[in-house]
This record gives structure tokens, C-alpha cells and sequence, in this order.
């Protein structure tokens, strides 16, 4: 689906700066925590840190590093009702307060307790940021960009790792405690600059078509295309949305928990599966601990820290090429690809450890930059973009809270035990995590489908659901319900086109007094059936967009071949 940019009406921003402003502003939700998780690695191996915890032991420093993901467990898993209540961007905002909160309650610590409070804290923001922020760049991506855009988002990821260990190194050179209080503030910073600026964000317009504010998702949808409500392409993104709006509704089945683990089992665990081998698969044994790995092969002191910091900076190069290839090769490949690179170098890893030869130092930073560049291209970014965008809109929320739940239960169970293991079993620890990396090839070969270039719509038809009982998802389906709409109804929301600009935009103020009380009104909203002439031409489009899909591929999307029928797939 292209996007047009056109002048900006007054001082707003259309098009693709807009989608490009709002991915920035998400980009800095994931760089919040990929700086959280790295500050910590190299602090904990600095003289003056280590002098005022009274040389804390590796429990000690395993329960300060990793108690991060208590907190953002527990929020993640509330933020699917959160999120559907109070909307995205309001719980982007929550979070981003959460955690400069925590952040303050960190640097300004004075013990061991204060420090897990404020790391549980964090957490809790953490946890909102990192379930919110990959549902709302997909529901504000176009289908044939998604993948690109969500690349980028984890580079923000990795790009907030890379400053934090850099901004120990140069810390380190500090003579006090404000060695390590400093990168703790840095954090503080960033998060308030999120909380203001998602003030101004707009909102997902498929939450606010969800929730009965057609208008106002119109609004966001025909701004995403160039700001013109009359433009035929995003007329035709409201239909879609709308008309499986209305289908879910239909079906009367609810948003419980139970209703999405009966009915979509096979995509919950996918989700929670990518997530839980993103981090069995060994990387947050080198985000945490990098300075300590580095150690064990014979680096000390700074040292490490600097091999940390040349890490860091290829593997954020190494976050770049999925932005060209997600929506090219598509997910299957890259992550195939990665778990055998990731598994050979991790297999390596724990060899030259094992053999300790004057060459194991070199061997080992080579063998642990290469693991890194291939996760950051392939089980770095894929598993935060695949549970929203195969999740259905209903239970989206809900969904991809369990997966991000999942990840940092996986995340906080390899964080609080690598430090014992690296003193228990040594280089196994590398051969352990190798074998994932094989668990995890296997796992995707055989059970997930592709889903590049598919609408968030369409998505039912690549789990073969898109035939129980109901019709695929089409732009023309709705002229087959009309029935089921009022006579007098306006599909999509009529307005003269004289009074375009009267269209209210959405307030960045109303998700506040929604917080504490569930949106109950979820009645049809009107539509008018729409005229020959416009119904053939959302037509085409929606024909279109399925060859143009063909066109790409020329092949089949997770074993669904992609047929030239008004957008939908079998």
C-alpha cells in the first residue's frame, strides 16, 4: 500500500512524515529499554559500584540485574486490558512515566533495597513500553512497509543498548560514584522526552475504530495517506478495518482470555513461543553480562567494557539490513538463517572457551560479535513484530501481553541464572544456549507461516480460519450483510466535502477518564452504502493490492496461496 505525501494542512503533519514522526516517537519506547538492559552490564563490574554494594555476590548482581523483568512481567501482562481501555498512546504515556520514575529512584539509591525497588519500577514501565509499543507501529503500518518499520523500531532497541555501554566506558574514567549514578540518570532523560511527546501522538486508528470513534479513526487514517478524506486508498483501509470490526461482532464470542485461548490457540503460542526462544537463544547472556563474558575469555577491567562497546556498535549495524529484507525475503528466512549462524557461533564460543589458549581472548570477542550481528537481524526484531501483526484486532492487546509477558519471564529466568552458571559450568553455558538456537530452527522450519505482505485483516486466511463459518475478508463483503446494517447508515462516514476539515481529530486528552470504567457502547456505528462508481473503484484497489502481493512473492505465503479475489487468500 503506497503512501502520498502532500502539503501539510497549516502546521500538521500527513503522510509519510507523519507515519515516519510517529515511528521515531516508538523508537524511543524500545531505545528506554534497551538502554535499561544494558546500563547495568557495565556498571556492575566498576570499582566504585562494587565498593559502595559492598562487593555484592552473583545473586546479589543476578537480583539487581534481573529484577527489572518482575516489574515489566506483571505490567505486560496488564497491559492488554490496559491498552484496550485507555488506548495506545495513553498507555504509552503511562509507562514512560513509570519508568523515568524508577530511573530517579535508581540513580539516587542508597542501598541494595532502594536499588531492586527502583529496578521493579522500571520494570513496571518497561513492561507497558515493550507490550504497547510493537501493537501500535502495526497498526499504523501499511502492509508492505510493516516489517521495515518495525526493523527499525528494534534498532532503536539496540541503539539504546549501544549508548548505555558507551556511556559506562566513558564513565568509567569518573573517580566516584557518579560512575555509575550518571548512565542511571541518562535513562530519566529519555523517558520523560517519550511522556511528553506521546501527548501529541496520534492515537491507533484501529482502537478508535474499534471503539465506535469512526470519525476520529478516519481522521488518523486519512492523514497516514496524505490528510485528503475523499483519498479512495484510505476509504478503503476504513472499510476493511470496519467491516472486520463488525464480522468479530457479529460472531458474539467475546474478548475474554478464554475466547482468544480457545479459538486462536495456534497463534498464542506462536507468539509466546518466538519470545521465549528470542531469549533462550542466548542474547541477554551478552547484553547483561558482556563485560563479565569478555572477562572469563581473559579481557579485564576497561577492557571489557571497551570489547562491550565495539560489540554494541556492530550489532546495531547489524539491526540495518532487515530494514531493506524483512519485507523482501520475509520472516520465515531470516529467522532460519540467524538460529544456524547464532548456533555455530555460540557452539564456537564455548569451544575456544574450553580450550583457553593465549588466542581464546580474540576467539571469543569474534565468535560473540558475530552471534550478536546475527540476532540483531533476525531473533532481535522478528519476535517483537510477528504476535501483533498475527494477532486478531479483538484480543491483539491481550495477545501480544502474554507473548511480551513470556519474554520477560524467559528474559528475567536467564538474567538471574547466568551468573551462577558462568561460575558453575563454564563454557557449557555457550553449548546450552547453542542448543536452543537448533530448537529454535526446528520450530520455525515446521509451524510458522509467512505473513509478509499481508494486511492485519487478511490475516485470519493465513491460519486456514478465514472459511469457518464466515467469508474472507473483503472490501465487497459489506454490500453482502447490507441487511445487517440500518437503512439510513453511513458507511464509511459521509461528510460534505466542503467541511473535510471539519472532522474532528482525536483528543490526546480523552484516554484519562476511560482508565478506571470499560467502553460498553459498542453499537454499529451508521454507514451509508457507498456508490456504484466508488464501490468499483475500492474494489479494484483491493485487487490490486492482492496482485501487487502476488507480484512480490511469486510464491506462497506460509503454504496459503495468495489468489487474485478481492484481497482475500487461500
Amino acid at each position: 500500500m503506497a503512501l502520498r505525501s502532500v502539503e501539510a494542512r497549516g502546521r500538521r503533519l500527513v503522510g509519510q512524515p507523519l507515519l515516519l514522526t510517529v515511528s521515531v516517537f516508538l523508537s524511543i519506547g524500545v531505545f528506554l529499554f534497551g538502554y535499561d538492559q544494558g546500563v547495568m552490564s557495565g556498571i556492575i563490574t566498576g570499582p566504585h559500584f562494587i565498593k559502595y554494594f559492598d562487593r555484592p555476590g552473583p545473586i546479589q548482581v543476578g537480583s539487581m540485574v534481573a529484577v527489572l523483568e518482575v516489574g515489566a512481567f506483571a505490567t505486560s501482562l496488564a497491559a492488554g486490558r490496559v491498552g484496550d481501555i485507555i488506548g495506545r498512546k495513553g498507555t504509552l504515556f503511562i509507562g514512560a512515566l513509570v519508568f523515568t520514575i524508577g530511573g530517579a529512584i535508581q540513580t539516587f539509591t542508597t542501598g541494595f533495597p532502594v536499588m531492586v525497588l527502583g529496578r521493579i519500577i522500571s520494570g513496571a514501565g518497561v513492561g507497558l513500553l515493550s507490550t504497547i509499543v510493537p501493537i501500535y507501529q502495526s497498526e499504523i503500518s501499511p502492509p508492505n512497509h510493516r516489517g521495515a518499520l518495525a526493523a527499525a523500531e528494534f534498532s532503536g532497541n539496540v541503539f539504546g543498548y549501544s549508548v548505555s555501554v558507551w556511556t559506562d566506558y566513558f564513565c568509567s574514567f569518573i573517580d566516584s560514584d557518579y560512575s555509575w549514578r550518571i548512565p542511571l540518570l541518562v535513562q530519566c532523560a529519555i523517558g520523560a522526552l517519550l511522556a511528553v511527546g506521546s501527548l501529541v501522538m496520534p492515537e491507533s486508528p484501529r482502537w478508535l475504530i474499534d471503539t465506535d470513534k469512526d470519525d476520529e479513526g478516519l481522521r488518523v487514517i486519512a492523514d497516514l495517506h496524505g490528510g485528503d478524506l475523499d483519498n479512495p486508498v484510505a476509504r478503503a483501509e476504513y472499510r476493511e478495518i470496519k467491516d472486520k470490526v463488525i464480522l468479530e461482532r457479529e460472531s458474539g464470542e467475546g474478548r475474554s482470555y478464554g475466547m482468544m485461548w480457545r479459538k486462536y490457540k495456534q497463534r498464542v503460542l506462536l507468539a509466546m513461543s518466538s519470545q521465549a526462544f528470542a531469549q533462550l537463544n542466548g542474547i541477554n547472556v551478552i547484553s547483561y553480562y558482556a563485560p563479565k563474558v569478555f572477562e572469563e575469555a581473559g579481557w579485564l577491567g576497561r577492557q571489557a567494557i571497551l570489547m562491550s562497546g565495539v560489540n554494541s556498535i556492530v550489532y546495531l549495524l547489524s539491526t540495518l539490513p532487515p530494514w531493506y529484507l524483512i519485507d523482501r525475503w520475509g520472516r520465515r528466512p531470516i529467522l532460519l538463517s540467524g538460529a544456524v549462524i547464532m548456533a555455530i557461533a555460540l557452539f564456537a564460543t564455548g569451544y575456544f572457551m574450553y580450550l583457553d589458549r593465549p588466542e581464546t581472548p580474540n576467539a571469543v570477542v569474534t565468535c560473540v560479535i558475530i552471534f550478536n550481528a546475527a540476532f540483531g537481524y533476525s531473533w532481535g526484531p522478528i519476535p517483537w513484530l510477528y504476535p501483533p501483526e498475527i494477532m486478531p484486532l479483538t484480543v491483539r492487546a491481550k495477545g501480544v501481553s502474554l507473548s511480551t509477558a513470556t519474554n520477560w519471564a524467559f528474559n528475567f529466568l536467564v538474567g538471574e541464572i547466568t551468573p551462577y552458571l558462568q561460575e558453575v559450568i563454564t563454557w557449557k553455558l555457550y553449548i546450552m544456549h547453542a542448543f536452543f538456537c537448533c530448537c529454535s530452527f526446528i520450530l520455525v522450519y515446521f509451524l510458522y507461516p509467512e505473513t509478509k505482505g499481508v494486511t492485519l485483516e487478511e490475516m485470519d486466511a493465513v491460519f486456514g480460519e478465514a472459511g469457518s463459518g464466515k467469508s474472507p475478508i473483503t472490501l465487497n463483503a459489506i454490500s453482502e450483510r447490507s441487511a445487517f446494517l440500518p437503512s439510513n447508515s453511513q458507511y464509511p462516514p459521509s461528510h460534505s466535502r466542503d467541511q473535510n476539515d471539519s472532522l474532528p481529530t482525536p483528543n490526546p486528552h480523552g484516554w484519562l477518564g476511560r482508565l478506571f470504567r470499560r467502553n460498553s457502547s459498542r453499537n454499529i456505528s451508521e454507514y451509508q452504502a457507498l456508490d456504484a462508481d466508488e464501490d468499483v473503484t475500492l474494489s479494484r484497489l483491493d485487487a490490486g493490492r492482492a496482485r501487487s502481493i502476488e507480484d512480490e512473492d511469486d510464491e506462497d505465503i506460509g503454504g496459503y496461496e495468495v489468489v487474485n479475489n478481492g484481497g482475500s487468500l487461500r
